[in-house]
This record gives structure tokens, C-alpha cells and sequence, in this order.
């Protein structure tokens, strides 16, 4: 297939990114604006965050445990249409429940949801759709991330009018587009493009006969995978990429859950302000580096979000106002690209007839570490202060940008023809030539 320079990408294509940028905004708005606004209604950020995080867990353990198994499903679309009913209506609840008990249960399980929902199972579906634009169309889907930011301090307006707390009425709207991202999956997404008249990569090039030819070789050789969960995680390369994409998550992720807290540091700072901010360096930082990703490679595309992480902590550990939200911009940039990165190196590095089984791997390490950060920061800013959060960036950015370096495509590739011909495939270097 070739690679097209253009965005046009079908109405189907355009539905599936509208229904991943939809379901991350889910997940955005149901596991972040509580921590982040509502904390103190359900007992402070430290606790809401510990919640946060073991719903976060227990999600990516249910995404392992299902590991070698989802060359086997059915349906990813079906698949993810359950699990994004699920979220919604665990998102329903955290709207209705009080504060209590009853409301950390339902948080968590909106966690447990919306993360397997949103990074997971359509995650594995755009893979399916686009294999060699999977940068452009992750990087143009988590928009979502920077647009959901930008839009914290409209929420946080409609959730305390003149005081009062009213957080069904600041949820609603964002409820009501969540219902339609889901209806758009359900509707108009099918498991491969191939099954409701679309193309894969929107290559209109192939004909019917030869697109349907590579779908059933394609379903075929997903069911005799070599790259089952033991082989995967024994692949030293495999960590070198898996662990700085967790790190671009989880102090993206995690910074971002407590803005209020260091934006308010200083009295001088508009925190609606510095969030628009968010959203228009976030939403430049998120396109141009999925651009970057399709045209040069994602390892390169993550060694630039790394390098823009370990600036902005640099910046952040100088305790200014003007530093601090240099060093939010700068978070900006990379906060919507470091989602892009686990769908994209696991259909980059891998062949497509195993991108299920390896990003089924990817995903759930990368969102541990995710799944850490917001506790992580809460705790560093009541503790010490915001500059220390910075300083943990700055070194989880060095120990990345490392991991990259020493990454290399062409070992994979070699690991990758030895599983093949043990299991009696077909060998070839099509991996080694990946940028």
C-alpha cells in the first residue's frame, strides 16, 4: 500500500476519528475533571487520585490477562462497543452519586472503563484502518486530550455557579457528545475498513478483489501469532520503547490532573487563561507531532516529545509564574502525542498480523505508568511543592530519551524472523526497513 501525503481519509475514516478523539474525551472528562476541579467535594486530590489510580490498574490487568487472546475475538468493534456502554453509564453515576462510598466505587469503575474503551479498544481498530497513517490519524484523534483541557475551566464554572456545587449540570453536555461518539462507533465502524465498503489507509488503489484477498490473509495470520505475551515482554526492545511512552503519559496525564493546584500558586495567573493556552499549543503540539510520526518515523517523533518533556521540566523546576507556564506549554505540546505513541510503535515496529497481540502488551505497561502519575504529582505538590513534580519529569524524560537511543529497529527485526521460522513461517526484512 502506499503511504498517502494527503489527510482525506473517507467518511468511514473520518468517523473512526471522530469516534477514538470521542471516547478519549470520555475518558478525559470522567477520570480527570474530578480529580482535577472536584476533588474537594469527595475527600481532596490525594484520595480521589488513589482511586484514580487502582481503577486504572485494574483495568490494564484486565487488558494482560486478555493479551493472547484478542487475535481470538470475534469483534473489536463489538468489543469496544460494550465496553464503551459500560463507561458511559459508570460516567452516568459519577454524575448522580453523592459523595461517599457508593461515589469512589463508581469513580473507580469509570476508570476501569473508560481507559480499556478509549486507549485499548479502539486503539486497536484504527491499527486495523490505517496502518501506515496511524501517527497522522492518532495525532488528529487526541486533539481530544488539548480541546478537553482547554475546556476544564468552562467545566469548572458550570460545576460551582455562584458557589454552589452542581455536578450533574457541569457534566451533562460532555455526557451528551460521549453518547454521541458512541453512537458514531456503533453505527458507522465496522473491525476492518474492507467490511463496510471502505479502504484500508483509504487506498483506493486496491481493488476489491486484492483488498479482500489481504483481509482474509490478514484475519489468517492473526491466529498463529508469534508474538505472544512471554515473547513480547522478553524483547529488550520492546521496553525500550514501551517504558518512555509510559513516561510521556504519565506526567502528561498526571501534570495535567493538577493545574488548578499550580496555576494557583500564584495569584497573578488566569487559570481559564493558561488553560486556553493548553488547548492551542496542545492541539499544534499533538497534530504536528503525529505528522512527524507518519513522515519520519515514530521512534523520532518520540525522541522530540521527549526532549519537549525535559524542557518543560526544566522550565517548571524554576519556581516563577512566567516559568510555570512555559513549562504547561511546553507539557501542552506533548501531552495529546504521548497517546498517539502506543498505537503507532506497535503497527511501526511490528508486522499488522501481530499489532493486536503486541499493542495488547504496550498499551496496559504504558498505562501503568500512566495510571501512577496523577497519584504521583498529587502527592510530590502537597508534599513539596510543584518543582519537585518537574524534577521527577525531567528525570523520567533523561532515562526515556536513553531508552530510545539505545532502541534498535534492526534487533527487533532479527527476533521478529527467528519466532517466524521456528513457527515455520515466511521470513523476509520488511521490519528492518522501518523508520
Amino acid at each position: 500500500m502506499q503511504q498517502k501525503k494527503s489527510i482525506n481519509l473517507g467518511f468511514r475514516g473520518w468517523m473512526l476519528v471522530l469516534y477514538q478523539a470521542i471516547a478519549m474525551m470520555t475518558y478525559q472528562v470522567f477520570t480527570n475533571y474530578p480529580l482535577n476541579i472536584l476533588a474537594d467535594l469527595y475527600g481532596g486530590s490525594s484520595i480521589v487520585s488513589i482511586i484514580y489510580t487502582a481503577g486504572a490498574v485494574v483495568g490494564i490487568i484486565i487488558q494482560l490477562i486478555f493479551a493472547n487472546k484478542i487475535n481470538k475475538v470475534k469483534s473489536v468493534k463489538m468489543m469496544s462497543t460494550l465496553v464503551g456502554a459500560a463507561a458511559l453509564i459508570t460516567g452516568l453515576l459519577v454524575m448522580l452519586v453523592p459523595a461517599g462510598i457508593g461515589w469512589f466505587i463508581v469513580y473507580g469503575l469509570a476508570n476501569v472503563f473508560t481507559i480499556i474503551y478509549a486507549t485499548f479498544s479502539i486503539g486497536v481498530l484504527v491499527g486495523q484502518w490505517f496502518p501506515t497513517r496511524k501517527g497522522t490519524i492518532m495525532g488528529i484523534a487526541t486533539l481530544a486530550f488539548p480541546i478537553s483541557n482547554g475546556l476544564i475551566g468552562l467545566f469548572a464554572n458550570m460545576a460551582f455557579p455562584n458557589g454552589v456545587p452542581n455536578v450533574f449540570g457541569a457534566f451533562l453536555p460532555f455526557f451528551i457528545v460521549a453518547v454521541i461518539g458512541w453512537l458514531i462507533g456503533l453505527i458507522f465502524i465496522k473491525d476492518y475498513p474492507e467490511q463496510c465498503g471502505a479502504y484500508r489507509d483509504n487506498d483506493k488503489s486496491l481493488t476489491p478483489e486484492i483488498a479482500n484477498q489481504m483481509l482474509a490473509a490478514e484475519i489468517e495470520n492473526k491466529k498463529t501469532t508469534v508474538w505472544k505475551l512471554g515473547k513480547t515482554i522478553s524483547s529488550v526492545d520492546y521496553w525500550l520503547l514501551t517504558i518512555p511512552a509510559g513516561f510521556l503519559l504519565m506526567f502528561s496525564v498526571g501534570m495535567m490532573t493538577q493545574t488548578a493546584a499550580m496555576i494557583g500558586t500564584y495569584e497573578t495567573l488566569n487559570y481559564q487563561t493558561v488553560m486556553a493556552m493548553v488547548m492551542i499549543f496542545g492541539i499544534i503540539g499533538s497534530y504536528t507531532l503525529g505528522l512527524l510520526d507518519t513522515k519520519l518515523g515514530t521512534r523520532t517523533s518520540m525522541l522530540i516529545a521527549t526532549v519537549i518533556m525535559i524542557l518543560s521540566a526544566i522550565f517548571g523546576a524554576i519556581k516563577t509564574p512566567t516559568t510555570l507556564v512555559i513549562a504547561i506549554i511546553l507539557l501542552a505540546l506533548f501531552m495529546g502525542a504521548g497517546s498517539n505513541f502506543t498505537v503507532s510503535l506497535s503497527v511501526q515496529y511490528w508486522r499488522i498480523e501481530d499489532y493486536p497481540s503486541v499493542f495488547a502488551v504496550v498499551n496496559p505497561i504504558a498505562n501503568i505508568l500512566c495510571s501512577i502519575g496523577p497519584m504521583l504529582i498529587a502527592n510530590l505538590i502537597v508534599g513539596a511543592g510543584y518543582t519537585s513534580a518537574f524534577i521527577a519529569a525531567g528525570i523520567a524524560g533523561v532515562i526515556g530519551l536513553i531508552m530510545l537511543i539505545l532502541f534498535k529497529r534492526g534487533r527487533l527485526a532479527e527476533k521478529d524472523n527467528k519466532l517466524r521460522a521456528a513457527a515455520g513461517k515466511p521470513v523476509d526484512d520488511v521490519l528492518a526497513s522501518r523508520k
